[in-house]
């Protein structure tokens, strides 16, 4: 094997410019596998940081208009009533609102409230103090706090005397009772935790909350959703205000985090594996051309005494090296590219942290990229060295070096090859077009309002004040006043959500109507205040919006959009109907009715490509109390303002108002609307770069394959082309033989590409918007260009055949 690999080495450093373009074409095929396998490992492989994470759960519940994986409190108690299948059962939130830090250097941080059990199912390290007791986790069990490990650093430059210090958040006194450790990385991350507090007696069926569950050891998904289905009955019988038609439901953790995004990069895993199939196609024809011109050299070598077996692994070495070089490389360019990739598309993926500070080089890409390597080397080096080990020593030796040409079998197969790399490349490339088209249908979707010249940004609202819906509506007033009279703002409001996203589900009832035990009513919804129409532009179709009076003291008013008007009342108008919010919406709201005053048009609210649900509005400043206390622990308070030019222009001067309204509260995430709706489709926008990507460096290794072997083609028939010509052959008739050759295995790799990408793009359906697996438009265009580029690769090779010069030829032989 040392002699091998050194004389491999030796014969490469011979031969640099196969040795160059043979590692490249590899590089750009093992790279991009490397660069797609860092994000799979990222997201799908590395095992969650919890212990016991396989037997981690999560819960959910769900109905026929209605499902979801948030939590009301009595359920949160149902799920902790299956103690025979779950060891610990804990809740926790988003980290939505962020709390205000408060003190020499005022910030806004992430926090989480947990219940106390949190810490235990997670596994979470404690390096000073401890996590909270079920005292302090039940209602007026006192302000404590725990802190991570990086805020511990940052704001207390790690002081172990910590345990037993306030921190102020919201001008409150919160007592810090411990720290996790550093290794400790929750999901969503957060900066403090804090109790809950629930009562342990409630009725309030407001869902705001996840809840995970440790099933115990040895009981099955099957056996833990059996208790649960006994739980969900005991459940509606205690609780017949709640929604009957509500299963309670567990799936996996990791399943929970991955979501949606598992096909979408196993999808993407296969397309890449196509771009290496395409370079190993690439190097085999160079290894092939390669082995043509070593056929005397292995004739002498079998003369000698060299086994079939022996030149094999001489020549498998060779392909291995050309590998391993290749992944080396390739290694790098993947890392580096998508590195760039995800600095340009945040991707919309999970797990990838901030930035795609996740998506790293361990172990798990090291043997993938190991393994790539050495396999490919063995694929594409196999059959050229087993073909070159073949050699005729009679016939081999007796040849002149200038006749030692390619036989009729390797000739074929060396066509068969540059076939497949275009039936491949068409495939990516037609998929390729399908993702364009679908991010560009995704565009040119009206979302229901006008995003231009709008500013957003976020605000938690923490500490006595807020705990009532007038100091919520005081602070609108007070806040809106503010900006509106700022020089370059046209409008600005509040809302508890923004219009491309409304989690908030409402079951209701509609008074006067019958209740249909076979029907369940409901919608999505949001607060907001007057002006959030004007803002976004969205058209009061009947009736009106809100304004100024619409207050606690008046009566209850809300909005409806077309959808709902539609599904509930066709062919009538919606306007004057009365809404029963009377289960589901928290204690507080039981029996709440409002009249609906306007019904404005659609907006899409879970993104572009899904149709607009239907929705509700009611003015922030009638949400009752009871639900505000629980809205401002999870949702932050969104502003936004429409200005006149150039949004950005004005952040300073609005985050200064706001600072001023509010009494010091900070705004954060201060974004354009335009930048929020980027993020809707930023997984749509990845997939197209990728697969746009894959697809030129599919077409670029395509058409280096046509052009090689058209060019050595001629190279080998130089002699016939001098004959032809003295016969009379003029130099188009030479150049149109040697395109329409090329051609011809260019045309048959469309055809077998066709074929192929009308089975394979139904894999993708779920991923498109506005256009079909077999878009007629993909299936032409991408046909088209690649006709064109081989068109190109073909005609150079063309050219020169027909400046042979004949007496040069004939001189020849």
């Amino acid at each position: 094997m040392g002699s091998d690999l050194k004389h491999a080495v030796r014969g490469l450093m011979k031969s640099p410019g196969f040795a160059i373009a043979a590692v490249l074409a590899l590089a750009l095929g093992i790279g991009a596998n490397t660069a797609i396998f860092s994000v799979v490992n990222a997201v799908l492989l590395k095992p969650l940081s919890y212990p016991d994470a396989e037997r981690i759960v999560e819960f959910g519940t769900f109905s026929t208009t209605l499902g979801n994986f948030f939590t009301s409190v009595p359920e949160f108690h149902a799920y902790q009533s299956a103690s025979s299948v779950f060891s610990e059962v804990a809740a926790y939130d988003s980290a939505g609102p962020g709390f205000n830090l408060t003190g020499d250097h005022p910030e806004q941080i992430r926090g989480i409230h947990v219940t106390e059990g949190y810490f235990r199912l997670f596994g979470a390290p404690v390096i000073a103090g401890r996590t909270f007791t079920r005292q302090e986790d039940s209602p007026n069990g006192g302000k404590v706090v725990v802190l991570s490990y990086g805020l511990w650093q940052r704001r207390f430059a790690g002081d172990p005397a910590v345990v037993g210090k306030s921190l102020l958040l919201g001008n409150e006194p919160y007592t810090i009772v411990g720290v996790t450790g550093k290794d400790f990385h929750s999901d969503p991350q957060a900066d403090i935790w804090l109790p809950f507090q629930f009562e342990p007696v409630t009725s309030d069926m407001n869902h705001y909350f996840q809840v995970a569950g440790l099933l115990r050891p040895g009981v099955t998904m099957a056996q833990a959703q059996a208790e649960l289905k006994v739980a969900a009955v005991r459940y509606h019988r205690e609780f017949p205000q709640s929604n009957q038609r509500q299963e309670f439901h567990i799936q996996p953790l990791r399943d929970s985090i991955v979501g949606e995004a598992r096909k979408s990069l196993l999808v993407m895993l296969g397309a890449v594996s196509l771009v290496l199939l395409i370079a190993c196609a690439n190097v085999a024809n160079l290894l092939l051309v390669r082995a043509t011109a070593r056929k005397r050299e292995f004739a002498i070598r079998s003369a000698l005494g060299a086994g079939h077996g022996r030149i094999v692994r001489q020549l498998l070495t060779e392909s291995v090296l050309l590998s391993v070089a290749g992944g080396v490389l390739g290694m790098a360019l993947g890392f580096a590219g998508v590195r760039a990739l995800l600095a340009v598309s945040p991707a919309g993926l999970p797990r990838l942290g901030e930035n795609g500070s996740a998506v790293g080089i361990d172990w798990r890409v090291l043997v993938f990229t190991l393994a790539v390597s050495l396999g490919t080397g063995i694929l594409f080096g196999l059959f050229p060295a087993v073909t070159a080990s073949r050699t005729d020593l009679n016939t081999v030796l007796k040849e002149s070096a200038g006749r030692s040409g390619t036989g009729m079998r390797q000739g074929r197969v060396r066509a068969l090859l540059v076939i497949s790399e275009v039936s491949l490349a068409l495939v990516l490339l037609i998929g390729a077009v399908l993702l364009i088209r679908t991010f560009a249908a995704l565009h040119a979707v009206d979302p229901g309002f006008n995003a231009q010249n709008v500013l957003t940004m976020d605000m938690s609202l923490t500490g006595e004040r807020y705990l009532k819906t007038a100091g919520v509506a005081q602070l609108s007033r007070n806040g809106r006043d503010r900006l509106n009279a700022l020089p370059g703002v046209e409008v600005s409001a509040v809302a508890y959500w923004l219009p491309n996203h409304v989690g908030d589900a409402l079951p209701f009832e509609i008074a006067g109507q019958p209740l249909d035990k076979d029907h369940e009513y409901g919608s999505r919804w949001m607060s907001v205040s007057p002006g959030y129409l004007d803002v976004f532009h969205i058209p009061v179709l009947r009736g009106r919006g809100f304004n100024e009076n619409d207050t606690a003291s008046a009566p209850g008013v809300m909005l409806v959009n077309e959808a709902l008007a539609k599904r509930y009342w066709p062919g009538r108008d919606a306007v004057g109907q009365r809404i029963i919010t009377s289960k589901g919406l928290g204690a507080g709201m039981n029996e709440s009715t409002s009249t609906i005053v306007g019904v404005v048009g659609d907006t899409h609210n879970a993104g572009p490509g899904r149709p607009p649900d239907p929705m509700v509005m009611v003015p922030i400043a009638q949400v009752t109390d009871a639900y505000t206390i629980s809205y401002t622990n999870v949702q932050p308070l969104f502003w936004v303002v429409r200005t006149r030019s150039d949004p950005h222009a004005l952040m300073a001067a609005v985050t200064e108002q706001l600072r001023v309204a509010s009494a010091g509260a900070p705004a954060a995430h201060m974004r354009t609307m335009d930048e929020v709706m980027g993020v809707s489709t930023a997984r749509e926008q990845f997939n197209m770069l990728l697969l746009a990507i894959f697809g030129v460096v599919a077409l670029a290794l395509a058409s280096i394959g046509i052009y090689g072997l058209m060019a050595y083609t001629v190279e080998q028939r130089s002699q016939e082309m001098g004959i032809r010509m003295a016969l009379g052959a003029d130099r188009v008739a030479i150049r149109g033989l040697v395109v329409w050759s090329g051609m011809r295995m260019a045309m048959a790799g469309i055809v077998v590409g066709m074929a192929a990408a009308l089975g394979l793009t139904r894999l993708m359906s779920s991923f498109l918007f506005g256009v079909r697996p077999w878009d007629p438009v993909a299936f032409f265009a991408a046909p088209v260009i690649l006709c064109v580029v081989a068109l190109a690769a073909v005609w150079l090779p063309g050219v020169r055949a027909s400046s042979v010069d004949p007496v040069q030829a004939l001189r020849a032989e």
